[in-house]
């Protein structure tokens, strides 16, 4: 069984080919934006072209240009290979990430408008969420973390707007997709925006 996993919600782009769960190759690079030119020639130098029997790609939340990216290019190649495409999320691959012995801890990630993406995970096993990812202002995502430890790129705005955790950036990284619990890789493969669209309809 081989499995394609795709990251590319944050400044960060990566792409790693596992097989039966052992990482055969993998690409990681911090690309700020330009992920539509850099993924399809990432995927294409892995083994046999990435070509997989499963694929996961990051749902986000997170840069909405890079959210659809990823989405798009994992639909293709799911539709191509005739290959099932699931989701997981940035929030979650930063949780797994961190390998702290911390009972619980926060994820933060830069979002738009001055806002930071946040969630509360559990990291007892299977490590799980135990708040829903929200959008807020760094002074409420200080309130909401507390004294827990932040992870992500929004860590350092969050401890600056109150929060007294140790912070840790942190990138996504999808080599860490091999970590995540089951539970948290079978998420539809559609984006998971974390805030309500900036466009609203006119009223009549």
């Amino acid at each position: 069984m081989r499995t394609l996993a795709i990251e590319t919600a944050t400044e960060a782009c990566s792409v790693a080919l596992f097989e039966n769960g052992r990482l055969l190759a993998n690409a990681h690079n911090l690309v700020g934006r330009g992920h539509a030119e850099r993924l399809v020639p990432m995927i294409g130098d892995l083994p046999e072209r990435g070509r997989a029997d499963r694929i996961l790609v990051d749902c986000g939340p997170g840069s909405f240009t890079g959210v659809r990216v990823g989405l798009a290019a994992a639909r293709g190649l799911g539709i191509a290979w005739s290959t099932p495409v699931h989701g997981f999320s940035s929030l979650a691959l930063l949780a797994v990430m961190a390998g702290l012995d911390s009972e619980r801890l926060a994820v933060a990630i830069v979002g738009g408008h001055g806002e930071v993406f946040v969630q509360l995970f559990s990291s007892v096993p299977p490590m799980h969420p135990v708040s829903e990812p929200r959008s807020l202002k760094p002074a409420e995502a200080a309130a909401l973390c507390g004294a827990l430890p932040v992870i992500g790129s929004g860590a350092e705005l969050v401890l600056a707007a109150g929060a007294t955790g140790p912070a840790q950036l942190l990138h996504p990284d999808a080599r860490a997709v091999a970590l995540l619990p089951p539970a948290l890789t079978s998420l539809e493969p559609r984006p998971l925006y974390g805030r309500a669209p900036d466009a609203r309809p006119r009223m009549p």
